[in-house]
């Protein structure tokens, strides 16, 4: 049987911020090779497939540095102390936050990290609808500029394709969604 599992020999953090952290590791290979790694760590996350009674989903405008430019994507966020370290709190209190929407149902689709080869990043998807407004709004964070978005399966689908979507946790929700046409209906 092969062996993967690199060994790390030393591990140099290089910057802590405050949505992530790096590491450049020193490992060797299974073939005794050296080699470096660099590895960025993230808090785990969650994102939120909302549909509502008319069978739109909600998107979020908003811009995003490393790609200069405004993006559409299902809510989202990452798990932090309020949540105590629950993806299901932290993706009704992200409901609340981003969307000022609370859901009657929250069904988990899936959990998985979102890019393996740079980063730990785990991110919990869920799959929200019965969507009412809240009660009690949250504060929003004072740095994002968010704006809501509703559209249909067809709208959607025509934005995945002509690249007006293209943040990969989106995509795959909405693939999701599209899914349930087949498996369902």
């Amino acid at each position: 049987m092969m062996e993967f599992e690199e060994k790390v020999q030393a591990t140099k953090p290089v910057f802590s911020g405050h949505l992530i952290d790096v590491e450049v590791q020193t490992v060797v290979t299974p073939k005794g090779q050296e080699a470096t790694r660099e590895v960025v760590h993230h808090a785990p996350a969650v994102a939120l497939l909302m549909v509502d009674d008319d069978d739109r989903a909600i998107l979020m405008k908003q811009w995003r540095a490393p790609i200069k430019k405004v993006t559409l994507e299902v809510p989202a966020g990452k798990v932090d102390p309020r949540d105590g370290g629950d993806p299901q709190k932290a993706a009704i209190r992200e409901m609340n936050e981003e969307t000022r929407l609370q859901a009657a149902h929250l069904k988990k689709i899936n959990a998985a990290y979102t890019s393996v080869g740079f980063c730990d990043e785990y991110m919990t998807t869920y799959y929200a609808t019965g969507l009412t407004p809240v009660t009690t709004a949250l504060p929003q964070d004072a740095d994002e500029e968010l704006a809501m978005v509703k559209v249909t399966k067809d709208e959607a689908k025509a934005m995945i394709e002509s690249g007006e979507i293209e943040d990969q946790k989106t995509v795959s929700a909405l693939y999701y969604w599209f899914a349930q046409d087949v498996t369902h209906g």
